[in-house]
């Protein structure tokens, strides 16, 4: 049997109230070429019970147990391993893609060749219709002087197995390392931009980015990610004073943070955020 065009990833990790729903989004897909990974990080739950009983049904489904907990970006790395599609696409137990949405984002992505990526759920564009490619110097134009472009989770993406590969996948870094991502692959690869209605994002107590949506000096991490990559350079491909005006930007964007922190007494989440912001060229002592 020939490999697959796209193989579909899905993490688990106690998800049984999710899973059944996550897999069944992915099999009504009207884009039948894929596999279907599972890959369970330890569940003490029905969650790999769950899995196998679709595995036992339709041959695109395989299930992974991971023998020890990896935890998720790791796990994540796993699941892409096990690829042998042309493209990875990333749907979480606890996510939903439409049935539409495997077949457009294949098809946009065999359109654009060239592309090492894409990114879908984005914002209406008002100067010209989604899909469209940019090239790395024109992504960092767009994520810094028109729409976020890196604040996707894995869901919104689909990427080339062999260019994951060459970026080494996610480097496992909690909490910043969709943004890592991001940032590695537009270095180097072009990206297409698509529009919403593709994929769904589900939110619910408990899950670990409600609690980061609500805890700032995570989120500051984000930013902080981005900050490195422009304060080093990294060969961001935009001339030396556009670098320069970003880092600042983003630089004031800490300082902000720090001055809410403090001005609600949150002391120790403005210190956090000041030990995040890479070489400290203001007083923090200043600041109270």
């Amino acid at each position: 049997m020939t490999n697959p065009i796209v193989s579909v990833l899905m993490t688990s990790f106690n998800k049984e109230q999710f899973i059944a729903s996550a897999i069944d989004s992915v099999l009504a897909s009207s884009h039948t070429d894929f596999e279907l990974l599972i890959v369970d990080d330890g569940s003490t739950d029905q969650s790999v019970a769950i899995a196998k009983n679709y595995a036992a049904i339709d041959i695109r489904v395989h299930v992974y147990v991971n023998e020890i907990n990896l935890g998720d970006y790791p796990n994540r790395n796993k699941a892409a391993s096990l690829a042998k599609g042309k493209y990875i696409k990333y749907v979480d137990a606890d996510d939903h893609i439409y049935p539409w949405g495997l077949e457009i984002l294949v098809q946009t992505m065999e359109q654009f060749p060239e592309a090492g990526w894409g990114i879908c759920s984005l914002k209406p564009d008002h100067d010209r219709p989604y899909p469209f490619a940019l090239n790395p110097a024109e992504i960092f134009e767009y994520q810094n002087y028109k729409a976020s472009l890196f604040h996707n989770p894995p869901l919104s993406s689909i990427i080339k197995k062999d260019v994951f590969d060459a970026v080494q996948g996610f480097s496992g870094k909690r909490q910043m390392s969709d943004t890592e991502m991001w940032h590695l692959l537009a270095l180097k690869y072009q990206m297409v931009l698509m529009g919403q209605g593709i994929v769904w994002y589900r939110i619910y107590d408990g899950q670990e980015s409600t609690q980061i949506r609500n805890d700032i000096a995570v989120r500051t991490r984000y930013a902080v990610a981005k900050y490195h990559f422009y304060q080093n350079n990294m060969l961001i491909p935009l001339a030396p004073e556009q670098r320069k005006s970003i880092a600042s930007k983003m630089h004031r964007t800490m300082i902000k943070h720090i001055m809410i922190n403090l001005a609600k007494g949150k002391f120790r989440s403005a210190y956090t955020i000041y030990k995040l912001i890479p070489n400290h060229d203001y007083d923090f002592k200043a600041l109270h």
